[in-house]
């Protein structure tokens, strides 16, 4: 058939025609018995096709997007995410979060959970370090964990984990380390400190397929500063979430859509000279902020 012929179609048959494909598709699904499976299949074929049809997408962009999400799936592997880290730059994470995880009064927002955490991290002590041996400006980081009521909740288990000053996570270097993560236990009153590591802005990895979809885009990779947590504690609802540094420029441009107004935090400075809050020796400057966590019931 030529393109001749192709131009000749009646529009509405056309148009009838598309519509018959995707009506076809939405059915051949009709009898799977997983309800849920069966609904999201069905809608995701709809609104494929619905995208599809509205850009009037061509046969060389097609095989540019398989092209480029086999390039995302090749990428990816044990220590890194590419579709975790697409995700993020589109949003879906940010939207499926704010879908799963409303804004409860009174309690800490979610953010993104990113690409980077691992299990197992080390656990460390109350008053511990978590850098273990990142580099970067230390950081004195605590707070109370307590549920909406304001009853302290004992026990909680809070995993930390953040680039260091070079803009790296651990997992980002060849070298099998563990650096910048671990996890703690509050205290009998909800209680949790820590030394961590001032944090600072850095590129999510943009040495891929993600990073050349944003340059394409014009868009940077930059992520505002943050430090990463997630907390549980038995009847109350997972937190993941972050804290941003206040005055940071890159709150507006935040390449994952990540910062929330109630996250940002006032990141205290201080010299070498000033006392730590625990007697620590630094001969650097450093920092401190508080930051008080309250979970939700669990649903």
């Amino acid at each position: 058939m030529g393109p001749e012929t192709v131009s000749n179609v009646d529009p509405i048959d056309r148009a009838e025609a598309e519509r018959d494909v995707t009506a076809r598709v939405i059915d051949s699904f009709a009898a799977t018995p997983d309800e849920r499976f069966r609904f999201i299949l069905q809608s995701l074929t709809e609104h494929l096709h619905a995208f599809v049809r509205d850009v009037r997408l061509t046969e060389a962009e097609w095989e540019k997007g398989i092209d480029f999400l086999t390039r995302v799936g090749q990428i990816s592997d044990d220590r890194r995410q590419e579709f975790i880290l697409l995700s993020d730059v589109l949003g879906l994470s940010m939207l499926t979060i704010g879908i799963n995880h409303p804004v409860v009064a009174g309690a800490t927002e979610s953010t993104v959970f990113g690409p980077f955490f691992l299990e197992d991290a080390p656990r460390i002590a109350l008053g511990g370090d978590i850098s273990g041996g990142a580099s970067g400006e230390p950081c004195w980081v605590s707070g109370r964990v307590t549920g909406i009521d304001g009853e302290p909740i004992a026990g909680a288990r809070i995993e930390v984990w953040e680039a260091d000053d070079e803009g790296h996570y651990d997992v980002q270097y060849e070298d099998e380390r563990v650096a910048g993560r671990a996890h703690l236990f509050t205290g009998d009153q909800g209680e949790y400190r820590f030394w961590g590591l001032t944090p600072t802005p850095y590129p999510i990895p943009h040495d891929g397929p993600v990073g050349e979809l944003l340059d394409h885009a014009h868009r940077t990779p930059m992520r505002a500063s943050h430090l990463h947590f997630m907390v549980t504690a038995p009847d109350y609802g997972r937190l993941v979430t972050h804290i941003f540094v206040a005055g940071d420029p890159r709150l507006e441009t935040d390449a994952v859509f990540g910062v929330k107004e109630s996250l940002v935090k006032h990141f205290s400075p201080h010299t070498a000279s000033e006392p730590t809050p625990d007697g620590r020796v630094v001969h650097t400057s450093w920092s401190d902020v508080v930051f008080d966590i309250v979970l939700s019931p669990e649903r």
